[in-house]
């Protein structure tokens, strides 16, 4: 498939491409790093349908990287070809995170977080890992958590069979039990996807956010998403919580913004997901 998009590359970047090679790590799309003479770009690459995430995608970098607080790749084009689609952005040679690299990141992701909006959600929708996620607007962060995040995921478990409806907590419960730990939010530009896979830590030690999936919400879901699958270094969260502290209430809504990625996990990779999802269900509805 790549191969045949060559030519196009080429003339898009008015540069001839000595190399095509793939990139590994990316599990809904296909990467590849692209060579010229003079530097290295990267490319995803999907089927055409998938137009559309890519250019959520691009506009999330894009967003982000307006914020002038931490950097992202620079986006050069998303198109579709005959009958694929692409992303196109510059390479960012990668190494792995110091002390220093990690509190860097924590200070930036901070100062992200403090980019603000006068409602939760976005002026589009877009993707979790593959899956729609809808940014409706709300002025309550009570009934955007609810309505746009839980509820789909939620819902659309019951539709595969991954839960039942007695498992399903009601709207009325949800808001009763959230409304009292959800006192005094205010909306933050966030990732939205902040694993491991998705910053970078360039060569000269600038970090980098890639794979987002941006809106305005609670900050602390940026946090939750770090501390679902190991964590990152203690430098990063102590550099964080420095400028943007924690309190009473955080580790038990770090558990609650938990849940939507399980959910998403459970709908997107199945029932090895059920006892993390059902667990944090009935530790709190």
């Amino acid at each position: 498939m790549v191969h045949g998009l060559k030519p196009h590359l080429s003339s898009l970047l008015n540069e001839t491409i000595s190399e095509v090679s793939p990139v590994s790590g990316g599990d809904i799309s296909q990467a590849y790093r692209i060579s010229t003479t003079n530097k290295a770009y990267f490319l995803k690459l999907n089927s055409a349908n998938k137009l559309n995430m890519f250019q959520t995608e691009a506009y999330g970098l894009e967003l982000i990287a307006k914020t002038n607080t931490i950097k992202t790749p620079k986006v050069l084009a998303f198109d579709s070809f005959e009958n694929s689609a692409f992303l196109l952005m510059e390479f960012v040679e990668s190494k792995s995170a110091s002390t220093k690299n990690f509190e860097i990141l924590g200070a930036q992701l901070a100062a992200l977080h403090q980019c603000t909006s006068e409602n939760f959600g976005l002026d589009k929708d877009n993707y979790i890992g593959s899956l729609p996620q809808s940014n409706t607007t709300h002025d309550n962060w009570t009934d955007f958590y609810i309505e746009e995040r839980l509820l789909p995921q939620l819902n659309l478990a019951k539709t595969k069979g991954l839960l039942n409806s007695k498992e399903v907590p009601s709207t009325s419960i949800m808001k009763a039990v959230l409304q009292p730990l959800f006192q005094n939010v205010k909306p933050s530009l966030l990732h939205g996807d902040l694993w491991g896979g998705n910053y970078l830590i360039s060569s000269d030690g600038i970090p980098y956010l890639i794979d987002p999936a941006v809106y305005y919400g609670h900050r602390e879901v940026d946090i939750a998403m770090t501390k679902l699958f190991g964590g990152f270094s203690n430098h990063f969260y102590d550099a964080y919580f420095d400028i943007l502290p924690p309190d009473t209430n955080t580790n038990q809504r770090i558990e609650i913004y938990q849940l939507y990625y399980l959910l998403v996990h459970l709908n997107l990779f199945g029932r090895s997901y059920y006892g993390s999802v059902n667990n944090i269900i009935q530790k709190f509805f």
